[in-house]
C-alpha cells in the first residue's frame, strides 16, 4: 500500500469517527472536509491527475449513432506501461489516422475487464451464499450470449419500407 493511500484511509477513518454516523460515505463530501481541516493539500501532480481524469470521463462517455441506429463509444482507450507509470492513450474511431491496432488492443482490454468483473461478481455471490447457508442460494449465469442477441435484434431486422 501506497504512503498516499494510507493518509487517504487515515483521513477517512477520521472522517467516519468524526462526521458519518451512518457510515455512509461520499468521497466528495471526505475530500472537501480532509481539505478544510488540513489533512489533504492537493500539489499540481494531483490536480494534473484531477483534470486528466475528468477527461478521460468525458471521452468514455462521448458516444455517436451509426447510419443503422446502433449507438458506440466513439473513443477507446488502450492502457500500457512506460517505465512504472500506467498511461493510457485515447483514439477517435472516426479518425482514419487512429492504427487498427489501438482498437484490438483496446477491445482485448476491454474484454478482459469484463471478465475480471464477472469473476467478481462470481466470488461475491458464492461469498454472499456461504454466509446466508440458510436461504436459497442466489444464481447468477454469466452466458450473455442470449443478452447481445436480443440487444442486436432491432438492428438485425430489415428496415420496413
Amino acid at each position: 500500500m501506497t504512503a498516499y493511500a494510507n493518509q487517504v484511509r487515515a483521513f477517512v477513518e477520521r472522517y467516519q469517527a468524526e462526521v458519518s454516523p451512518d457510515g455512509l460515505l461520499d468521497p466528495h463530501a471526505v475530500a472537501e472536509w480532509a481539505c478544510k481541516n488540513g489533512l489533504y493539500k492537493p500539489n499540481l501532480k494531483t490536480i494534473l491527475d484531477a483534470i486528466a481524469t475528468d477527461i478521460s470521463q468525458v471521452f468514455r462517455e462521448e458516444y455517436r449513432t451509426d447510419e443503422n441506429g446502433q449507438r458506440y463509444r466513439a473513443k477507446h482507450a488502450v492502457r500500457s506501461k512506460q517505465g512504472t507509470k500506467t498511461m493510457s492513450l485515447w483514439a477517435d474511431m472516426d479518425d482514419e489516422r487512429a492504427p487498427r491496432d489501438h482498437f484490438v488492443r483496446s477491445f482485448s482490454q476491454r474484454r478482459q475487464q469484463v471478465v475480471g468483473d464477472c469473476f467478481q461478481l462470481k466470488t461475491d455471490v458464492d461469498v454472499y451464499n456461504a454466509k446466508n447457508a440458510k436461504q436459497p442460494p442466489i444464481q447468477i449465469v454469466l452466458d450473455f450470449t442470449y443478452d447481445v442477441e436480443e440487444l442486436q435484434m432491432p438492428f438485425k431486422q430489415p428496415k420496413a419500407a
